[in-house]
């Protein structure tokens, strides 16, 4: 998939790719075009992991990862370990992630853990951090009628069960997503 120049590049942290729901919240609106998604190969380990104990095994994950690996070719940042050295996180073995938003040229980190990535540590490099639920809050806000028609598309992809715009709100509420759970209740007869 190639990105139009003038969308912005958001690394995307293991936390926010690992659970099923999310994942395809915000895959669908890259895949959408709305913004170009980033990862590197240490935060998709990290997402494999993750899959495996949120499911209990029960959910293949490197077949998740190779089903986003295939879904977003260009998506995966290498030769970022040069910039390690540089970062100063509270937890040093988070420095790979911001490390690979910095090789990307990312504009945004997309991650549920704030407190490890502080904002003051990421401006040095010019990069926000943001919550997922900000993130597609924002992505929806700003481009409205491509969003909601992405979103549509995903609702429609799921047909055992098949998923209606309150269950998706409901889900997005039980999953902390409230500020894009309030858009998504707000805007529900477009999608």
């Amino acid at each position: 998939m190639t990105y139009r120049s003038d969308h912005f590049t958001a690394l995307l942290d293991a936390c926010v790719l690992a659970g099923v729901f999310k994942r395809n919240l915000l895959l669908s609106l890259a895949e959408a075009e709305l913004f170009r998604p980033r990862w590197s190969p240490v935060i998709l380990d990290e997402m494999e992991r993750a899959i495996t104990k949120i499911t209990n095994g029960e959910v293949d994950a490197a077949q998740e990862r190779e089903s986003v690996e295939t879904a977003f070719e260009e998506a995966c940042v290498t030769d970022f370990e040069q910039f390690i050295p540089a970062i100063n996180l509270p937890d040093p073995d988070d420095r790979h992630v911001l490390a690979a938003a910095v090789a990307t040229h990312a504009q945004v980190l997309v991650t549920d853990n704030l407190k490890d990535f502080p904002a003051e540590e990421l401006g040095r490099f010019s990069i926000e951090p943001k919550s997922l639920d900000d993130f597609i809050a924002d992505t929806i806000t700003l481009h409205e009628h491509t969003a909601f028609s992405a979103l549509k598309k995903m609702r429609q992809r799921f047909k055992r069960p098949a998923l209606s715009t309150s269950v998706i709100i409901q889900t997005a509420e039980s999953q902390g997503l409230l500020k894009t759970a309030l858009l998504l209740k707000e805007y529900e007869q477009y999608w």
